[in-house]
C-alpha cells in the first residue's frame, strides 16, 4: 500500500479509516502541531506521535498511515523507537556506564546512549573484564570462587579440543540457590500466576519465603529416591508454578533436569529420555485447555519412562490409574513432611558440571542432546539483565515452556535479577492470557511472532491495559513489521527487543538493546560479550560494521556456550569446516543473516536444513519421515520453510513428489490433511503445513543429497505471487 507524508494527509483521510469527525479533527490538529515544532526530523515526529496521538483503541490503520506517512521519504530502517537520556541513566547497563563509564572506556565516554557502541566493541575483546563486572552487578556467589574468569589457551592442540576456552576455572556454585538468595525481601513477591478459566479471580501470588519453602520440600522428598548425584530427572509438564518449583529443586539437590515439551509424542518423549539416561520424570495426569483435556501421564507411560511422580492437574484424584511403580505427588511431598520450611543446603558443583540436558533438532533425525552447565544459567540471566533490562520488581511473562531453552532462561531471568516470574497456565492466545498480563501488572512481555498474529487477528488485546509494559522481547522466529507494530501500539509503544541465540548458547548472540533506537523486525547490536561475522559465499567475513548478507559465524569464545554434546561429536557439529578468525576457528550457528546500510541485523532462516516452525527448530529429515509414509502413492517429499513474502514466521510447505506405478494421484487438500495429521499425532501438535506443492523430481547434489536450498528459492519466487 501507497501511504502519503504526513504533511498531505487530510482530516477526511482519517475519517476514511473509521474514526468520528470530531476525533479526526483533534488528531490532525495534534499532528499539525507536531509537524511544525519538529520540521523534517522524522524520528522525532514520529516519537512524538507514538507518544501524544496513538493509543490502542484507534484502529490500526491509522496507527499505519502515521508511521509509515512519517518515514515515506526516510529510506531502509525507520526507527520504531528512541531512547531517552535520562530514561537510559537509569537501565543496569546506563547505570553502570554512568558509575564507571571512564574507567572501562577512558576519556572518550560521554553518555550511555552515545557509548552503549563503544562498549559492546569493549565487551567482546575484553571478556574477563566484562564477564566479571556483570557477575558482580548482579551478586551471583560462589561457595568456592573461581580462580579466573576465563582460561583461553591459544595452543593450536586446545583450541581443537576446547575452542571455547575454560569459564569460571576452580568455581564452585548452584544458580538455583542464587535464585532463592535474599537479593529481594522475602515477602515480596516471587512467583504469579493463574490457571485459565479462573480470569475473573485475583492473580495467584507467591512469596519469595513461599518459594525457597517449597523448593526445599521437594528436594527433600528428591534425596528419598536414592537416585545418585549428578543424574538426570525430566520434566514433562506444562511450565506452571509446580514445574518451577519442580525444577529449581532439581537443581538445587544436585540433580541434572532433562526439559521435555508437554506437546510431545510418546516416541519423541522416549528419544529424550534415552539419550540423557533419565531416572525419573515428574508429570501431570492431563493438560487443561479450555473446555479439552489432553492426556500427559499416558503419553509418558507410552514412552516407557522409568519412574514417574504424577500431578493431579485438578484437586487431588486421577482420571487414570497409576502404573505400580510410580508414585503421586501427595505421596511424593509426604516423603519429606518432616522438613516443611526446613532449609535444604544446596548442592554445591564444579561449574562445568550439567544442569539442564535439552534438545534442538539436527539434520540427521535424530535431536541433538546440549548440556547446559552450571554457568549456563548466568549466562541468561545476564542477558536479561543487559539487554532486557530485568530489574527488581520487575514482571516477567514470556509464554513458553521448560521443554524449550525459553523456559528455562525464563526461570532465571527473572529470579536471579530478583524479578517477579508471572505464569499463565492456558493458552496465550486468548482474551485470559491478555487480561492477565493487565491484572499480574507485567513489566516485560516476551513473545513469539506467531503469537503476536494469533493476537491480532483475533483482536483478544482489546480492552486490556498493558501499559505497565516497559518492553516487549521477541525470539523464536523472525518477526513480521506490521506485527510488531501493532505490539508496540499495545504498550502506547514501548520497544520490542529482537533476541536471537540458540540452545547451545544459553541466551542470545544478537538482540536489541534500550540504549538504541529500535528499527521494526531488526537487531541493533550483537550481544554484549559477543563477536558475531557474516560470511560471504566463499566462507570470508565480511568486514565488521560492512553491510552484507551470508551465513553468520561467532567467536568461539561465548560465556555459557556449549562444549560437548550427549549423542554428537561437538567439535564436528559446531567448528569443523569453519574458517579462522584473529587464531580461532569460528563457530557455526547455521542462520543467514543480513547486516543493513544503517547497521541493523535481520534474520533471513537457516543456512542447512534445520527450520524454526512456532518458535521450535525442527529437521527436514524429521518431517520428511513422517510425510513420506502418509500415503502409497507419495515417492518422496521435501519439507522447506519458507518464508512469506511480507516477511514473519516460517510456513512449513511440503514439495510432493508422486509415484509413477500408482495411478491417480491424490487430492492435494486431502493428503495436506493427512499430513497434517500425521505431523500432529507423531512429532509435535503445533505443526501445521502450510501447502503441498508437486514436484516432477527433487533438486539433488552429485552425491545424491536433496538441495533443499534449491527448493526454498524457488518456493519463494513462486510465493510472491501465491499463498504461500
Amino acid at each position: 500500500m501507497v501511504y502519503k507524508s504526513l504533511d498531505s494527509i487530510s482530516i477526511s483521510d482519517i475519517v476514511n479509516l473509521g474514526i468520528s469527525p470530531e476525533t479526526a479533527t483533534q488528531l490532525h490538529q495534534k499532528l499539525t502541531e507536531i509537524i511544525q515544532t519538529y520540521g523534517s526530523d522524522a524520528p522525532q515526529i514520529w516519537t512524538q506521535i507514538s507518544t501524544r496521538i496513538l493509543h490502542p483503541d484507534l484502529p490500526f490503520s491509522f496507527h499505519q498511515m502515521m508511521y509509515y506517512g512519517c518515514y515515506v521519504q526516510f529510506g531502509p530502517d525507520p526507527p520504531a523507537w528512541l531512547p531517552h537520556p535520562e530514561d537510559a541513566k537509569l537501565t543496569n547497563i546506563g547505570s553502570l556506564l554512568e558509575r564507571r563509564g571512564k574507567e572501562l572506556l577512558g576519556p572518550s565516554y560521554k553518555d550511555p546512549i552515545s557509548s552503549y557502541s563503544a562498549f559492546q566493541e569493549f565487551s567482546a575483546s575484553n571478556l574477563e573484564v566484562f564477564w566479571k563486572t556483570i557477575l558482580e552487578e548482579m551478586n551471583i556467589t560462589f561457595s568456592v570462587p573461581p580462580t579466573r574468569i576465563l582460561l583461553d589457551d591459544p595452543s593450536k592442540e586446545n583450541q581443537l579440543l576446547n575452542p571455547g576456552g575454560r569459564w569460571l576455572p576452580g568455581a564452585y556454585v548452584n544458580p538455583a540457590r542464587n535464585c532463592l538468595s535474599t537479593k529481594r525481601r522475602l515477602s515480596d513477591i516471587a512467583v504469579i500466576w493463574r490457571d485459565e478459566g479462573n480470569d475473573e479471580t485475583p492473580v495467584n501470588k507467591m512469596t519469595f519465603q513461599q518459594l525457597r519453602s517449597e523448593v526445599w520440600l521437594v528436594a527433600y522428598a528428591l534425596e528419598t529416591l536414592g537416585v545418585e548425584k549428578g543424574s538426570a530427572i525430566a520434566i514433562d509438564m506444562p511450565m506452571d508454578v509446580k514445574s518451577v518449583v519442580i525444577y529449581l529443586a532439581i537443581v538445587l539437590a544436585g540433580y541434572v533436569v532433562v526439559s521435555i515439551a508437554d506437546s510431545f509424542a510418546p516416541n519423541e518423549i522416549s528419544t529424550r529420555l534415552v539419550l540423557s539416561k533419565a531416572k525419573a520424570i515428574f508429570t501431570q495426569d492431563l493438560i487443561i485447555r479450555g473446555d479439552r483435556s489432553i492426556p500427559l501421564y499416558s503419553r509418558v507411560v507410552d514412552a516407557r519412562s522409568p519412574l514417574a511422580i504424577v500431578i493431579p492437574t485438578r484437586g487431588s484424584s486421577f482420571s487414570t490409574k497409576l502404573r505400580a511403580s510410580d508414585i503421586s505427588w501427595h505421596d511424593f511431598l509426604e516423603r519429606a513432611n518432616n522438613y516443611k520450611n526446613v532449609e535444604f543446603v544446596a548442592v554445591e558443583r564444579p561449574v562445568e558440571a550439567f544442569s539442564n540436558i535439552l534438545f534442538s533438532s539436527g539434520t540427521t533425525g535424530e535431536p541433538k542432546a546440549i548440556p547446559w552447565t552450571f554457568a549456563t544459567p548466568f549466562k541468561a540471566g545476564a542477558d536479561a539483565w543487559c539487554h532486557m533490562d530485568i530489574q527488581k520488581g520487575d514482571v516477567i511473562a514470556w509464554p513458553t515452556n521448560l521443554g524449550w531453552m525459553m523456559g528455562p532462561w525464563l526461570v532465571y531471568a527473572s529470579l536471579l535479577n530478583g524479578g517477579s516470574l508471572a505464569l499463565y497456565n492456558g493458552s496465550p492466545l486468548t482474551s485470559g492470557f491478555a487480561k492477565f498480563v493487565q491484572d499480574a501488572k507485567v513489566t516485560m512481555l516476551g513473545v513469539i511472532p506467531s503469537i503476536v498474529r494469533a493476537w491480532r487477528t483475533k483482536n483478544c488485546t482489546a480492552g486490556f491495559d498493558w501499559s505497565n509494559i516497559r518492553c516487549f522481547g521477541s525470539t523464536g522466529e523472525a518477526s513480521n513489521v506490521d506485527e510488531c507494530l501493532w505490539l508496540m501500539g499495545r504498550a502506547h509503544y514501548k520497544p520490542v527487543i529482537e533476541y536471537c541465540g540458540g540452545t547451545e548458547i544459553g541466551g542470545g548472540f544478537i538482540t536489541g538493546s534500550l540504549l538504541q533506537p529500535q528499527c521494526l523486525s531488526a537487531f541493533s547490536t550483537p550481544s554484549l560479550g559477543c563477536n558475531l561475522l557474516i560470511l560471504d559465499k566463499n566462507g570470508i567475513p565480511i568486514p565488521q560494521n560492512a553491510p552484507g548478507i551470508g551465513e553468520l559465524a561467532l567467536n568461539p569464545v561465548m560465556f555459557g556456550a556449549s562444549s560437548t554434546l550427549l549423542n554428537a561429536n561437538h567439535y564436528d557439529v559446531y567448528f569443523k569446516g569453519m574458517p579462522s578468525w584473529n587464531g580461532k576457528v569460528l563457530r557455526r550457528h547455521g542462520d543467514v543473516f543480513e547486516r543493513t546500510s544503517r547497521g541493523y541485523y535481520r534474520a533471513h532462516g537457516r543456512a542447512d536444513d534445520t527450520m524454526n516452525l512456532g518458535g521450535i527448530k525442527v529437521s527436514s529429515v524429521e518431517i520428511e519421515r513422517v510425510c513420506n509414509s502418509v500415503d502409497g502413492r507419495v515417492l518422496e517429499t521435501a519439507a522447506i520453510a519458507v518464508t512469506p513474502s511480507g516477511g514473519g514466521p516460517e510456513r512449513l510447505v511440503i514439495v510432493v513428489v508422486f509415484n509413477d506405478g500408482y495411478g491417480s494421484k491424490p487430492d492435494l487438500i486431502k493428503l495436506k490433511a493427512s499430513l497434517n495429521s500425521a505431523l500432529q499425532k507423531n512429532l509435535n501438535p503445533l505443526f501445521k503445513v502450510s501447502e503441498v506443492v508437486p514436484f516432477s523430481t527433487l533438486p539433488r547434489t552429485a552425491t545424491n543429497k536433496v538441495m533443499r536450498r534449491v527448493l526454498r528459492e524457488q518456493l519463494t519466487h513462486i510465493g510472491q505471487n501465491s499463498k504461500l
